[in-house]
């Protein structure tokens, strides 16, 4: 079939790399348009980009909306346009012209956890499985038929990078699979149950301040999903609060250290432990503003910590400024 793939971020990329090497032909790559990336915050493609043009694929940024996208779009004369987190919803014109329709490749089992970060709320959630699902783009967010699944286990330490990573992957050859079965003609789409829909909306930094009060199991769930973005963060005591990130090595939960106080410290020459609701959890890598990720205890010398420290009840910080990201 003659295809047109819609994909943005590196997660997309494992299915474009399938799709090309394929039986199907890639004609075309839409993409978002080149945005500020890093701590330079300099204009960038996206890494869909980036894999397209090194494989001599064209490559279309316009936003698709518009009679001019529609008549671009019947040009290029597709058979169907598979899509993975291409980050634009499509309106009706534009979802009707492929001739099989916009196959999306989506990271969980519909309809759980439909939105924008299905990997991450999964992790939060304290899911033990979950997987990926295609199915055809209607005008809904996430609700159209199904075409294929896959599970996968959530594995005790895995971060949402670590779980996205193996979804893209296994997910790439569900795509490949489920096209191949549509121009069989072997599929016939099924719709979404009415039970077991939840949502996934993108999270934010404020999603991302840790709660010392809950459990150190909810603490553990909320970083590892939070990593490596938006990632975890959490206050130090000071005039201004000061914001230090800690998902950059997901904590390690201590449940033979039960007297710490919620976000009480305990710093040593190699370990920083903080009190949660239940048990401690043990600080891995650390990210203080405007600094460099160091180790926790490296940063526990220089930020002066003692056992009197409690972290998260500083004054509110504004938030996690780009320099600490």
């Amino acid at each position: 079939m003659r295809l047109l793939f819609a994909g943005t971020p590196e997660a997309a990329v494992p299915s474009l790399e399938a799709l090309l090497a394929s039986r199907h032909e890639v004609v075309a790559v839409l993409t978002r348009a080149d945005a500020p990336a890093g701590r330079g915050r300099k204009q960038a493609p996206s890494p869909v980009r980036v894999a397209a043009e090194a494989a001599g694929v064209p490559v279309i940024t316009d936003v698709p909306r518009g009679e001019e996208f529609v008549t671009l779009l019947r040009d290029l004369d597709v058979d169907a346009a598979p899509v993975v987190a291409y980050g634009h919803l499509l309106r009706p014109d534009v979802l009707a012209v492929p001739r099989r329709g916009w196959v999306n490749l989506h990271f969980s089992i519909l309809p759980a956890w439909r939105g924008a970060a299905p990997v991450q709320r999964a992790l939060i959630a304290g899911d033990e499985i979950t997987g990926a699902t295609t199915f055809l783009l209607d005008e809904g967010m996430d609700t159209g038929p199904v075409l294929g699944t896959l599970t996968e286990t959530v594995r005790p330490r895995d971060t949402s990078g670590d779980l996205l990573d193996r979804l893209a992957h296994a997910g790439a050859g569900l795509l490949v699979a489920t096209l191949d079965a549509l121009e069989a003609d072997d599929l016939i789409p099924q719709p979404q149950p009415g039970d077991g829909v939840s949502a996934a909306p993108k999270l934010t930094t404020a999603d991302a301040r840790v709660d010392f009060h809950t459990p150190a199991l909810a603490v553990d769930r909320l970083v590892r999903g939070c990593t490596p973005a938006p990632g975890a963060w959490t206050t130090v005591p000071g005039p201004d609060g000061a914001a230090v990130r800690l998902g950059l090595g997901p904590v390690t939960p201590r449940p033979d250290v039960t007297d710490l106080p919620p976000g009480r410290v305990r710093p040593a020459k190699r370990e920083v432990l903080v009190g949660t609701a239940t048990h401690a959890v043990e600080l891995g890598l650390v990210q203080p503003v405007g600094k460099r990720p160091m180790a926790a205890p490296d940063w526990a010398r220089g930020a002066r910590l003692t056992p009197d420290t409690t972290l998260g009840v500083a004054p509110e910080a504004a938030a996690v400024t780009e320099s600490a990201r």
